[in-house]
């Protein structure tokens, strides 16, 4: 069993929610998360000050698959979810031991 964690773009996450019914993944979990990267965040005025915000709010997806299932599922994350930009999609997987 593995683990696969990815941290994408919330404007992409519903093509992904596709993609991985097509596949018939049936359960994952999502969670926002907020990242700091060198990503352009918003712009915000304070007090007549403009500052660019660093942090950029995104969707963390787990999945727990097969061995023989998790490099289609990564593939298909990572076909959706990639951009061009190396921040738009982080792919993690690591061993899952124990399912309850």
């Amino acid at each position: 069993m593995k683990l696969i964690e990815a941290v994408i773009n919330r404007f992409k996450l519903e093509e992904v929610r596709c993609v991985l019914d097509e596949i018939g993944v049936e359960e994952f979990m999502e969670s926002d998360v907020i990242s700091h990267s060198r990503q352009q965040g918003q712009v915000m005025v304070f007090r007549g000050a403009k500052f660019v915000a660093n942090l950029v709010e995104k969707v963390k997806l787990e999945v727990i698959a097969a061995d023989d299932s998790a490099g289609r599922i990564v593939e298909a994350i990572r076909s959706i979810a990639r951009t061009g930009c190396k921040e738009d999609c982080r792919i993690e997987i690591r061993p899952y031991l124990e399912a309850v």
